[in-house]
């Protein structure tokens, strides 16, 4: 994962993801961040999530709004899903 601000945004973000992960386990996602610049946050929706309809809802409601009630600072928050590789 790529920082430019320090490791405390990190983790508060991560705490963030945290409160809301449960909730996207409880549908087969998950979420990881991929990094952190400045104001702006790269996540991918991991699982269930990555293909959901509802994902960008999820993304903006739930996720964003987790993320800059933790961290004012952040003031974007965009799902960056990689495709898997195949062998």
């Amino acid at each position: 994962m790529k920082m430019s601000k320090s490791g405390s945004m990190v983790k508060k973000i991560e705490a963030a993801l945290d409160s809301i992960r449960p909730y996207l386990e409880a549908d087969g996602g998950d979420i990881r961040i991929l990094s952190v610049k400045k104001d702006h946050v790269e996540i991918e929706l991991l699982g269930a999530c990555s293909s959901c309809a509802m994902s960008p809802m999820t993304l903006k409601a739930g996720v964003e709004e987790a993320i800059k009630k933790a961290v004012p600072e952040i003031k974007t928050v965009v799902a960056i899903n990689q495709e898997e590789q195949l062998p």
